[in-house]
């Protein structure tokens, strides 16, 4: 079958390092091609260079056979090629239709055709959103489905996923695989891009992956694993991404939760973390994890129930009371509720405690600067220069900056709400290093994870959550994705020596 795209021998530099040396690449119609990699792989380069945002140094783009040079990003557009990156390029002030429409809109619009023309393309994708609602009304998976009507209303052939699910529920995943299948097979070719290995394997007919800029190697998920992917990425098995869980002593208690219940009906919340120990929340999303760590944190208002830091009464009325108490939470958020992306990386790592860099309230540069950058070295966080705003880092170092805000905080109890979602596999290595290095220092430390192997691979215990309520506890000889399932759904779970219910 002819190429819909072929990328041939591409090759760009930026400031004299090679960002892609020979890269080849290729789709038919009707195909999902993914493409994987670490973050700084060259696989943002690359889509950027098919959707002609940039031009390569050398190399050739051939669409439907012809050889191409791509003066922009309306050229790439007009050719059938289109891409949803992963920060959607949508109006929130504006509806629908005139989103999916935007960039053809008439001088005159004929309202009525407008709006049946883009249900029509929602309808065809599954949905059924209305064409005059304001896209700021919507949610984030409906948001999705808006790009990809607009892709169609452009009579895309092509059509690029940037890490399309990184903020999707599993059930909207789900759906927009569904999508992407249907697309497939009405013969639109798809290129994939996502750090979730187990999506990859769901709907791909092939595997590219980069490695510094480079070909890596092509499989099919038929001929390969998770394991052989991840060690084409970054050299080492799976088995190895967690690394060696140092020696921990579990020591003395410090928070006790018992029978918190939320106004918004969330409840039977009770358990407690002790010191040195990596408690893992885990269950569908919507099972109320996330709404639980607000409400310790001092983010969400309580209805009932008590809380102890270290054997004393504990009841935040803010994030801000919660810090001084020695309660830190990295949000699921990170972009909106983690970090302040316009800001320099050093303010935003010393935000939490600026006592720790003034003096009788002045401000001492030296010390913030010895500060910022034992955090650097010490969470390996690669940047231009500390003043940078944050938003110049990649996903992963956007991450570790906000860990970093926390190791400077130096609380004793750290929440890390969903801590590696939309980072690449080697970012999630050295986080998960981070995590062994809090309990090894004594913190107390629990983590929400919508990866189970993550959860199995960090945690001494894990609580499961399921409609709202704590269901159960897995100890690590129940690790299995299917006991975690079953609690959550149910609140039973058999094991080998006891049943578990809520």
């Amino acid at each position: 079958m002819a190429a819909l795209i072929e990328l041939e021998n591409i090759t760009k530099s930026f400031a004299g390092i090679h960002a892609l040396s020979g890269v080849n690449f290729s789709l038919v119609a009707g195909e999902c091609h993914a493409l994987c990699g670490e973050n700084g792989a060259g696989k943002s380069t690359l889509i950027r260079i098919l959707g002609g945002e940039m031009r390569p140094e050398g190399g050739v783009i051939r669409i439907d056979g012809a050889e191409v040079r791509l003066s922009g990003p309306t050229d790439a557009i007009d050719r059938g090629v289109s891409i949803i990156h992963q920060e959607m390029a949508l109006a929130p002030d504006l509806t629908v239709a005139e989103n999916i429409f935007l960039g053809e809109l008439p001088f005159r619009i004929g309202w009525a055709e407008l709006n049946r023309r883009a249900a029509d393309l929602i309808a065809r994708l599954g949905f059924d959103i209305p064409p005059r609602t304001l896209v700021h009304d919507l949610s984030v998976a409906h948001q999705q489905v808006v790009e990809i009507a607009k892709a169609l209303s452009r009579r895309a052939r092509i059509i690029v996923f940037d890490e399309p699910t990184a903020v999707l529920s599993i059930g909207d995943a789900n759906r927009l695989l569904d999508i992407i299948r249907g697309l497939r097979a009405e013969g639109v070719g798809i290129i994939y891009i996502s750090h979730r290995l187990d999506e990859i394997f769901a709907i791909a007919d092939r595997v590219s992956v980069l490695k510094d800029g480079r070909n890596a190697g092509e499989v099919t998920p038929d001929s390969a694993d998770v394991d052989t992917l991840i060690r084409m990425m970054v050299g080492r098995p799976l088995s190895q991404l967690f690394g060696d869980k140092p020696e921990t002593e579990i020591g003395e208690e410090v928070l006790r939760v018992e029978d918190l219940e939320l106004p918004n009906g969330i409840g039977g919340v009770s358990f407690s973390l002790r010191k040195g120990e990596v408690v893992g929340l885990g269950g569908l999303v919507g099972s109320g994890r996330t709404e639980v760590a607000r409400a310790i944190f001092g983010a969400d208002p309580i209805r009932s129930g008590t809380m102890t830091l270290h054997g004393q009464p504990y009841r935040p009325q803010s994030p801000k009371q919660a810090v001084r108490r020695g309660v830190n939470l990295v949000p699921e958020d990170r972009k909106g509720q983690g970090i302040v992306l316009d800001m320099g990386i050093n303010k935003n790592m010393t935000i939490a405690r600026t006592e720790a860099i003034t003096r009788l309230g002045f401000f001492r540069a030296a010390r913030e600067k010895a500060v910022v950058r034992k955090l650097i070295d010490s969470l390996r966080i690669k940047l231009g220069a500390p003043s940078d705003p944050v938003s110049s880092l990649s996903g992963g170092n956007q991450q570790k900056v906000v860990l970093a805000k926390w190791f400077h905080s130096d609380g004793d109890v750290v929440i890390l709400d969903e801590p590696t979602r939309g980072v690449d596999v080697g970012a999630k290595t050295e986080i998960y290093s981070l995590i062994h290095r809090m309990a090894a220092a004594g913190k107390a430390v629990l983590i929400i994870s919508s990866e189970h192997a993550e959860l199995f691979g960090l945690c001494d215990r894990v609580l499961v959550m399921g409609e709202g309520r704590l269901r159960g506890e897995l100890g690590p000889d129940d690790f299995t994705e299917e006991k975690l399932l079953t609690l959550s759904i149910s609140g039973r779970t058999r094991t080998r020596t006891k049943e578990v219910s809520a």
